[in-house]
């Protein structure tokens, strides 16, 4: 383009995107154990470190302080100092972030140097400018929402935060009660970060709650958003297997990648035969993808033999992937075994630990259990008995109820959540169970939380039964293309 004879170049300022101001930003607690908590939390996704505590005495908060500063270092994450310049000076910290009556951000840069982090909490669009125009690299904007840790005088939530988000060039660090399942809407509002304490820091596994929350920042990735590897069989069919899990992936806005762990040969009839793949090229797979390629969520499905479940239980533990889907794929369709009765106890003494959430259907459940289950109480005790075994979700799906809707029971743990669809009739469900947990691992993937990942993930397999195709002689397999074309103006 040309303008007054001379070539227009554009230019793109890259302050804010490249800014280590973003993601998940971890604020301290007095609890015990403060630093093997937050390494943990660092192992699970967290970004920036702030040190907050008014309570302790001159020594201990320097002691404490120098032990979190040397690990953020050693971990290569910004340490953030809250309030105390002195403290931040003497630290020799990244950063110092102020209230709003805690000193000057101009008086913080002089100090610090023009290398230091300067945050400054605000409540409204006059503060934020006010932070911004005195140097601030980044504000705190909230409370988002009523938070435990100190008494709520200013409330602006999620709105106020979008409302202002584009008078504001620096990142904004959103603050306030902010959770795995309200998070998503504060990061669609516009904020860099997410601040948090207890959400992560009180959870029963630090880095399973911060893997949860960073997981969110992947809604405003650009497509494919996410990423998720399938560790499954292959059907030569097509309906299931891993065949089923990269289409549900694609189809639904997701990177995919495979480890193959057995092959089948297998139509709508049923299957034939299977040929397992070694345990140690199963270990040979899992090395090649996740050395290389990142991978937020982790699918399985037919696992096949005891050799390839602890080769895949080790594998998680060594690259640390701690949202994993697992889907306990023990009879297929035609009612042929998939796993033998050790490689179901190696399953639930070696996998079931590492599962963040488990999706069986009824058969599944009762093998697993022990259990007879005629109706939605029996979901919930199977349910309750599984997450006993170590799965930190369950998703007790009951399709082979014969009556009413279909539905499905989450325990998380602490409470239960039904989801329910009319029940559709048709004989066209090949891949159901390998199609609805890939659409949640997909829908986790991309920055939903767990709930309203399910709810998608049944939306999604109602619509792909419902257009169920109807090939070959047997059972035919769901619709995963039609499903995702009715879906995705959702």
């Amino acid at each position: 383009m040309i303008a007054n004879g001379h070539p227009l170049r554009l230019v793109v300022s890259r302050e804010k995107q490249d800014s280590v101001i973003r993601g998940l930003y971890l604020v301290t607690d007095g609890g015990e154990r403060l630093a093997e908590r937050v390494e943990a939390a660092i192992d699970g996704g967290a970004r920036v470190v702030q040190y907050r505590d008014k309570a302790g005495d001159g020594g201990r908060r320097f002691a404490v302080g120098q032990e979190l500063r040397e690990l953020c270092a050693k971990r290569g994450v910004p340490f953030i100092v809250n309030d105390d310049l002195e403290l931040a000076k003497a630290l020799k910290a990244d950063g110092l972030h102020l209230g709003q009556e805690d000193g000057d951000p101009r008086e913080a840069r002089r100090i610090l140097g023009p290398g230091g982090i300067i945050g400054v909490s605000t409540h409204s669009l006059r503060e934020a400018l006010a932070a911004q125009a005195a140097g601030a690299d980044y504000i705190g904007f909230g409370a988002m929402y009523p938070t435990a840790s100190k008494d709520i005088e200013h409330l602006p939530g999620p709105q106020t935060l979008a409302a202002i988000r584009e008078q504001i060039a620096i990142p904004v660090v959103a603050i306030g009660g902010i959770s795995r399942d309200n998070g998503g809407a504060v990061i669609d509002a516009g904020a860099d970060a997410l601040a948090v304490i207890s959400a992560v820091l009180s959870a029963p596994d630090p880095a399973l709650a911060a893997a949860e929350l960073s997981l969110l920042f992947n809604r405003r990735a650009a497509p494919p958003r996410g990423s998720v590897l399938t560790v499954a069989g292959s059907d030569s069919g097509g309906g299931a297997g891993i065949q089923a899990d990269l289409k549900t992936i694609t189809l639904l806005g997701s990177y995919g990648s495979s480890v193959l762990t057995a092959l089948t040969a297998q139509n709508t009839r049923g299957v034939s035969a299977i040929h397992g793949v070694p345990p140690e090229f199963v270990a040979e797979q899992l090395d090649a993808v996740l050395s290389d390629i990142h991978v937020d969520t982790v699918k399985t499905g037919m696992l096949f033999s005891a050799g390839t479940i602890a080769a895949l239980a080790d594998k998680l533990s060594e690259y640390r992937r701690r949202i994993v889907v697992v889907d306990p794929v023990m009879i297929a369709k035609g009612g042929a075994p998939l796993i033998d009765r050790h490689a179901v106890e190696i399953l639930k003494e070696r996998l079931l630990p590492r599962t963040y959430l488990l999706t069986p259907n009824i058969p599944e459940a009762e093998r697993l259990t022990g259990m007879t289950i005629a109706d939605e109480e029996g979901m919930q005790e199977a349910a309750r008995r599984l997450h006993r075994l170590g799965a930190r979700n369950v998703l007790v799906k009951g399709g082979h109820l014969l009556s009413g809707d279909s539905v499905d029971i989450l325990f998380d743990g602490s409470a239960f959540h039904r989801y329910a669809t009319p029940r559709i009739l048709s004989k066209n469900t090949h891949g159901t169970g390998c199609t609805y947990a890939s659409a949640i691992a997909t829908f986790l993937a991309r920055g939903e939380p767990l709930r309203e990942a399910i709810s998608r993930a049944k939306q999604f397999i109602t619509a792909a039964i419902r257009h169920g195709h109807p090939l070959g002689k047997g059972h035919g397999p769901v619709n995963h293309y039609l499903a995702a074309q009715e879906f995705k103006d959702r």
